[in-house]
């Protein structure tokens, strides 16, 4: 496994905006950190549901149509350059969303099914990093606990730093973009030559 793409692939995912992070970052804001755990702990759980069905629907594509490897990794790295494009040319927006003051877990957990980010994250990391050279159970278990792990901790960290980090990016945004993208672009890349 390559494992530096794959990490640079899981902190750049995980970490850069998106539909999770945002909505922690604007629950951290508006109602506290305290009272955005239970989102985060939502999205985690979600996250992890999303991860095990990647898993499992990638290793049947590979059991049942072996040939798809490599098609799976041009796609993936085709994805992977689509994201840093997206990135790239992102523009840090705000949205005012109250969303569901009671039940932050449902609502962050069942966010992870409508997520597309989360989904094609989830599938594109299977398909390229881990069922090249991970298959059974047990290990699949193992990466989708970490990937899901990783996930809560970039909305943990959202929401933790929460207005800080949002005037970080407003301030920074371009940068910072630039910066993930590249990165985006080095795991592609390797991915296509590893």
């Amino acid at each position: 496994m390559p494992l530096v793409s794959f990490l640079l692939f899981v902190f750049v995912t995980s970490f850069t905006p998106g539909p999770n992070n945002i909505m922690a970052m604007l629950f951290a804001n508006k109602y506290g950190f305290k009272r955005t755990l239970k989102f985060c702990f939502g999205v985690g759980a979600g996250f992890f549901l999303i991860m095990i069905l990647s898993s499992y629907f990638n290793l049947l594509l590979k059991n049942f149509i072996p040939k798809i490897e490599l098609i799976m990794t041009i796609l993936a790295a085709l994805y992977m350059l689509y994201l840093a494009s997206k990135i790239i040319k992102s523009k840090n927006n705000e949205k005012d969303d109250d969303g569901d003051k009671n039940n932050r877990f449902l609502s962050g957990m069942l966010l992870q099914f409508i997520n597309p980010k989360g989904i094609l994250y989830g599938i594109t990391a299977v398909s390229t990093f881990i069922i090249p050279y991970y298959t059974s159970n047990t290990s699949l278990l193992f990466f989708s606990l970490f990937l899901a792990f990783i996930g809560f901790l970039s909305t943990m960290s959202w929401s933790m730093f929460g207005s800080l980090f949002q005037r970080f990016l407003t301030k920074y945004s371009r940068q910072f973009n630039i910066i993930m993208a590249l990165l985006l672009v080095y795991s592609a890349i390797s991915i296509l030559v590893g």
